[in-house]
């Protein structure tokens, strides 16, 4: 495994902007990296510089079909914008609390939306409906769907009803099983 970096150890830096970065994600194609502002790889050229939200984003996730990109934010919204024009298509505003995580389904049919609300929100990206509530006993840090099902992971902070030892320790949950 480590021969694939024997001839490309080099490390590049971009000075993006000067809020912080959270998150960066790849085009599926890997034409594209993101972060609010669009490179172009590898040459790492800004293609556009986007003001999707009042604050800070946290996340942004490419869809599998490479038609959206989805973006959360501090500002509690999530945004999906057209991956071919830049511009946004539509934003969710049903959490009240910054956007950690998001997810797009292995089909970019649903989009997995988590924060630091009791509750994951999933929406059909299409029409940006709620398609389910995931309700949570606690703030969500991470959310991904399976490569092939529509099947949810979840990391939350549930550490209220564990023993004091068991305080560190994290949970992973699965939404989407059959009954």
């Amino acid at each position: 495994m480590q021969k694939q970096f024997r001839n490309c150890g080099k490390t590049e830096e971009y000075k993006a902007h000067s809020a912080n970065i959270f998150s960066v994600a790849w085009s599926c194609d890997g034409a594209r990296l993101g972060f609010i502002t669009i490179l172009s790889y590898p040459d790492l050229k800004p293609v556009q510089l986007l003001n999707a939200h009042t604050s800070n984003c946290i996340c942004i996730k490419f869809d599998p079909t490479s038609k959206y990109f989805a973006t959360g934010s501090t500002d509690s919204l999530v945004s999906l914008w057209d991956l071919n024009e830049l511009v946004c298509v539509r934003c969710l505003s049903r959490l009240d609390w910054p956007v950690t995580s998001l997810s797009f389904s292995h089909d970019g049919k649903m989009l997995a939306s988590a924060s630091e609300d009791l509750f994951i929100d999933i929406a059909e990206v299409e029409t940006g409906e709620r398609i389910w509530e995931i309700q949570c006993q606690s703030s969500t840090f991470s959310v991904a769907w399976h490569p092939k099902f529509p099947l949810l992971a979840f990391a939350c902070d549930d550490k209220e009803n564990l023993p004091e030892a068991c305080r560190e320790t994290g949970t992973v949950k699965l939404f989407g099983l059959p009954n």
